[in-house]
C-alpha cells in the first residue's frame, strides 16, 4: 500500500510536506502542489480522510440543507443551478459536500442539530430564508459558521448572500407597464419566504408608483413547481375583469402558467402577457419565450460557497451581506403593446 513516506521520497519533498499538500496547506508552492499531487495520482494513492480529519480538526465537507423534500425540490431546476455553484467552487477548494434533507420542516433542525453535534461538517448552506427560522438562530448559539442565501429580517447581521429582490421585482413590474399594461396580477412563490415577500413588495411598489391600484384577486402564492402555475390559471381566467400581464415569482411556476393559458385557448402575449425570475435556459425555448429576470443562480451559489469556506477558514470578509446583480431578459412573452387589444 502506498504511504505518505513513499510519496515523499519520489517526489524529494519530506513527508510533513506532502501531509501539507494533502491539507491544501496555503505556505505550499503551486509547483510542489502540483508535483506531488501527480505523484499521488499516479500511484493511486488516496488521503484517510478519517485520520486526517482527526488531526486537523476539519472534515473537509460542506453541509447543504435543502428547504423541502428532494422529490419535489428537483422539480426546480432552480436549486440544480444553485447547487452546481456551491459543488464547482467546493470541489475546486478540495472539499466535499454533504446533502441533507427532511420530509417535514418541524425536522429541519433536528437534521442540522446532527450535523453541528456530531461534527461531521465545517459549516453549512442554508439554501433559503424563511420567517420565524430556528436553524439561524441555532447556528449562532452554537457560533457554527453558516451562510445564508437569501437575508434575514430577525437576524440581519448573519453572512449572507442575495438579489435586491425587492428591485428586481419592481423592475420586472415596470417592464409591464412600460408596455401599457394597468392590470398586472402577480404569482407569487411560498408566503412564508422572505424572497416571496420582498418580491411582492417591489411588484406592490411599482403599482403604486404609476398610480395603478392594487386588486387582492390578482394576487396569490403558489407552491414553486410547474403543476402550480398550472392550477393557478383557471381561476385567474374565470374573473369577470382580468388581468392582461402578470408577474410570476419563478420560471418553473411560469411553464406551468403558460401551458394552463394555451390549454384555455389563450395566447401569450396577445391575450396576456408574462414576466418571470431566474432565467432558466428553458425560458427562451418554451413555445412562447418567456421574459425573465437573470438573478445570477449559479453565482449565487458559488459566491455562497466561496463565503463560506472563508468563514470556516477562519478568513476574514469584506462584508456580512453581499447583494448580487440582476438583470432583465426580455422575450416574446411580454414584448407586446396593450393597445392590440382594445
Amino acid at each position: 500500500m502506498v504511504t505518505i513516506k513513499d510519496i515523499a521520497k519520489i517526489a524529494g519533498v519530506s513527508p510533513s510536506t506532502v501531509s501539507r499538500v494533502v491539507s491544501n496547506h496555503p505556505r505550499i508552492s503551486h509547483e510542489t502542489s502540483r508535483k506531488v499531487k501527480a505523484i499521488m495520482e499516479e500511484l493511486g494513492y488516496h488521503p484517510n480522510i478519517m485520520a486526517k480529519s482527526l488531526v486537523s480538526k476539519t472534515t473537509q465537507t460542506l453541509g447543504i440543507l435543502l428547504p423541502r423534500p428532494a422529490e419535489e425540490l428537483f422539480r426546480n431546476e432552480f436549486f440544480g443551478e444553485l447547487l452546481r455553484g456551491i459543488v464547482t467552487q467546493a470541489t475546486s477548494a478540495g472539499y466535499d459536500t454533504l446533502i441533507t434533507t427532511v420530509t417535514k420542516d418541524t425536522d429541519e433542525l433536528m437534521a442540522i442539530s446532527r450535523l453541528v453535534r456530531g461534527q461531521r461538517v465545517d459549516g453549512i448552506l442554508l439554501l433559503s430564508s424563511r420567517t420565524s427560522d430556528p436553524i439561524i438562530g441555532f447556528l449562532q448559539e452554537n457560533k457554527f459558521p453558516f451562510v445564508l442565501i437569501g437575508r434575514s429580517d430577525e437576524f440581519p447581521d448573519v453572512l449572507s448572500i442575495d438579489n435586491n429582490n425587492i428591485q428586481a421585482a419592481q423592475d420586472a413590474t415596470n417592464h409591464l407597464i412600460r408596455q401599457g399594461h394597468t392590470r398586472i396580477g402577480f404569482i407569487n412563490g411560498p408566503s412564508n419566504l422572505v424572497v416571496a415577500q420582498d418580491r411582492l413588495e417591489g411588484y406592490h411598489k411599482a403599482l403604486s408608483d404609476a398610480n395603478l391600484s392594487t386588486r387582492p384577486e390578482w394576487i396569490t402564492s403558489v407552491d414553486m413547481i410547474q403543476e402550480s402555475g398550472f392550477r393557478a390559471m383557471s381561476g385567474y381566467m374565470n374573473q369577470p375583469e382580468r388581468p392582461s400581464a402578470l408577474v410570476v415569482f419563478d420560471d418553473a411556476i411560469a411553464f406551468g402558467v403558460l401551458r394552463g393559458l394555451t390549454e384555455l385557448g389563450y395566447n401569450v402575449p396577445d391575450d396576456i402577457s408574462l414576466i418571470s425570475f431566474n432565467n432558466n435556459p428553458l425560458s427562451e425555448l418554451a413555445s412562447t419565450p418567456i421574459s425573465s429576470v437573470d438573478i445570477g443562480i449559479y453565482h449565487l451559489g458559488y459566491t455562497a460557497s466561496q463565503s463560506l469556506l472563508r468563514a470556516a477558514q477562519g478568513k476574514p470578509l469584506p462584508e456580512n451581506q453581499l447583494i448580487l446583480p440582476h438583470r432583465l431578459v426580455v422575450r416574446q412573452s411580454s414584448i407586446n403593446q396593450i393597445s392590440k387589444r382594445s
